[in-house]
């Protein structure tokens, strides 16, 4: 018997070794994994660059109280800033970590202006910000918050889509907008770009602030450094992980330097957030993040997105939609994809499963075409089997 809690519905599988695209079994089998542990190997399994970044920091120093100054935290920040939007980082563990700090980050710059009434985050319902407290809350899920005791206050929601409901939730309570730029477990939605627009000017235009969460869509994974960039906005803070540390646990809260400045000493920290072993990692992953590797991900995106297309064409009755951008994507079935995804893993395909009877496909960055190929093969035949 395990004595590990029951909290997650294990498979019965486990792996020994991975290397890129592949994972190799305790009973010795092959599987492609296309599931990548839900998007954070983002350049594979075993990768030779963050090997090498792990051995060399590992015999300098793993960790060092955020008391001092840590060189390869202010590097990765000043890389990240440089890249992006933001004037100032504070780096986590992990995404839901992130997002309590961006959930923080925006109460306390209202605070810091002496508005300290406007607290409330609209969220889209049914969406997803991480497992901590506050952020099943912010999820707006039933399933979620159920026997968490006292609902947590200060989240609305508005259905994905009703800018109208999303217009009149907005009160002199209101201090920010938090939605995923594109929607992971919530079915791999893409947010249109028009959306995301005027998302921006309905919050400029109220005052209040713009959080995007890119903890499963950042970092590459859309085709752009990130998915924002699509839609040629600036927000006001953005949570990220996963992918920036390349299967290593790191996260962080990009934001503006408005919202930075209300973050004093003292309002919110992390025991291990920015060591110097994570740090190392990350600066490792960005010198992967090139335009190369981008061009790799929109061009396997393309040829991907354009074949399942086909699939869907062939099997409709199987296939009801396909999704996503980049490498984040989505099969929407018309039955309960637990079959078919179990279907999958027999042949030896690993995915994972997503909200609306989607099968969610997270390749690594730099997937091969003929790792694509092999995806394909067994999913046409899983489609054919059964049709």
């Amino acid at each position: 018997m395990s004595a590990l809690a029951p909290n997650y519905k294990r498979k019965n599988l486990s792996f020994v070794k991975g290397k890129g695209s592949f994972l190799l079994s305790k009973n010795g089998k092959k599987y492609l994994d296309f599931v990548q542990g839900i998007a954070v190997n983002s350049l594979g399994h075993a990768n030779k660059k963050l090997i090498s970044a792990i051995n060399k920091q590992s015999k300098k120093l793993w960790h060092v109280s955020n008391a001092f100054l840590i060189p390869e935290g202010e590097k990765l920040a000043q890389r990240l800033v440089k890249k992006t939007f933001a004037d100032s980082i504070i780096f986590q563990n992990s995404g839901a970590e992130a997002t309590e700090a961006a959930i923080k980050a925006a109460r306390r710059y209202f605070y810091s202006i002496g508005k300290e009434k406007k607290v409330n985050i609209i969220c889209i319902k049914n969406s997803f910000h991480g497992r901590t407290i506050a952020a099943i809350h912010a999820s707006g899920s039933k399933k979620m918050i159920q026997g968490f005791g006292p609902k947590v206050p200060g989240f609305k929601h508005f259905e994905f889509g009703n800018h109208k409901q999303l217009k009149k939730l907005i009160n002199k309570n209101t201090a920010a907008v938090m939605i995923e730029t594109v929607m992971g477990e919530g079915g791999i939605k893409v947010i249109p770009s028009w959306c995301i627009k005027a998302i921006r000017e309905l919050c400029d235009k109220k005052g209040i602030l713009l959080i995007l969460d890119e903890v499963q869509c950042g970092i590459g994974r859309s085709g752009k450094f990130f998915a924002y960039e699509y839609a040629g906005v600036k927000p006001d803070i953005v949570p990220i992980a996963k992918g920036i540390g390349g299967g290593f646990p790191i996260g962080a809260v990009l934001m503006t330097k408005k919202v930075a400045r209300a973050m004093i000493p003292g309002t919110h920290g992390s025991t291990f957030g920015g060591n110097p072993l994570a740090m190392a990692v990350g600066n490792a992953v960005l010198d992967q993040i090139n335009k190369t590797l981008l061009n790799n991900v929109n061009k396997m995106s393309k040829y991907f997105l354009f074949n399942l297309n086909i699939l869907k064409k062939k099997y409709p009755r199987i296939i009801k939609e396909v999704r996503g951008i980049g490498l984040l994507i989505g099969i929407q079935l018309h039955q309960d994809q637990t079959k078919f995804i179990k279907k999958l893993m027999d042949n030896k395909l690993l995915t994972i499963r997503a909200a609306e009877n989607v099968i969610r496909i997270l390749p690594p960055l730099n997937v091969k075409k003929s790792e694509i190929d092999l995806a394909l093969k067994i999913i046409k035949k899983v489609c054919r089997q059964l049709n």
